[in-house]
């Protein structure tokens, strides 16, 4: 859902000996730059500087993580939804989330990385994930706050990315702003339906979702642009096409407006209006926070990790049912044939 993790990871090349590369390298890359600066899409057959793929397989991979670790926090509530109308659409955006993880390391697979992988990174603690997952849900209105905020910061990441000058993850990326979309408009709905025909109580369940969901969505854009090592070199390569501080100012913008029609109060005290800017004003983001949770100190960091690690080993036996299978079938053809 998320692709704030491609801008916390050091520089490709830090600490590195400089490569010589042959002339037939060189001319390679010229060609590649040129259909870069022409805005022309990359194909997985065509050939990719190393720390281009390298950027690509992290943020990818990291994504498709985010993707299924975000599953977790919602799909705790599956059992407890209040209605049945609410249990359906919970379980089709999580398995929605399930399917963009499987698109998503889809496309990480083209870049020369099998899943296995990408998933033992992330079980090793390796790789990660947004940091926004690792907040727990303590109860139904964070699901509402989840569709409405979260996955509203989410698509506001993740359009630009459907022009990403890696077609393979552009392509995936149309699928899932689509879903994405959808989510964020029922989970505003179940807030508006919840601040508008609930109990006082209600109201009150969704204004303290709201107060402990709106600094974290806030740094899943990522670190400001002065601290975000990757982001111009990625911005250059068209893997990414906006910055982390214009897309936390949009989110803010569009948020005020949708905080207004549910009749909530966002907690920062110097949100206001900057007629000359023409743009919502902003308090300043704990960043400490941030980087405790990006780190592995967030309330749910272990949780979500073994929750994953888990359901990967208990599924091992419909894996290895699976290959088991699909060799026989290879045997079958071949003694057929």
């Amino acid at each position: 859902m998320y692709t704030q993790a491609m801008d916390l990871m050091a520089k490709e090349g830090q600490g590195e000996a400089p490569q010589l590369r042959s002339a037939e390298e060189l001319a390679l890359q010229q060609r590649f730059d040129a259909r870069i600066d022409a805005g022309e899409f990359i194909e997985a057959k065509d050939w990719l500087p190393e720390n281009y793929r390298k950027t690509l397989l992290r943020q990818i991979s990291q994504h498709a993580h985010s993707e299924i670790v975000g599953m977790l926090p919602e799909g705790n509530w599956i059992t407890r939804a209040p209605t049945l109308k609410r249990k359906a659409i919970l379980l089709a955006k999580v398995q929605d989330e399930g399917g963009h993880g499987l698109y998503l390391y889809a496309a990480a697979e083209t870049l020369g990385s099998s899943r296995d992988q990408m998933l033992e990174a992330l079980h090793g603690g390796k790789a990660k994930y947004s940091s926004i997952f690792n907040y727990p849900t303590l109860s139904w209105a964070d699901v509402g706050v989840i569709g409405c905020l979260v996955d509203g910061a989410a698509i506001m990441n993740q359009v630009p990315i459907c022009r990403c000058s890696y077609a393979p993850y552009a392509r995936a990326m149309v699928r899932i702003c689509r879903e994405e979309s959808f989510h964020q408009r029922q989970g505003f709905d179940s807030l508006l339906v919840m601040m508008q025909q609930g109990t006082r109580a209600q109201q009150d369940m969704v204004q303290d979702a709201v107060n402990r969901w709106w600094w974290p969505t806030l740094m899943m854009f990522g670190p400001p642009d002065d601290q975000s090592p990757n982001s111009a070199q990625s911005m250059r390569w068209g893997i990414k096409r906006i910055s982390n501080d214009e897309l936390r100012q949009k989110f803010v913008d569009a948020a005020v407006e949708q905080a207004k029609v549910l009749g909530v109060s966002l907690p920062d005290p110097e949100l206001r209006w900057n007629e000359a800017r023409q743009h919502y004003d902003f308090g300043a983001i704990d960043w400490s926070e941030f980087w405790r949770v990006v780190g592995g100190d967030g309330p749910c960091n272990r949780e979500r990790l073994s929750a994953r690690v888990k359901a990967w080993e208990d599924g091992a036996w419909v894996r290895d049912a699976a290959l088991a299978h699909a060799a026989r079938q290879t045997e079958r053809a071949r003694l057929q044939a």
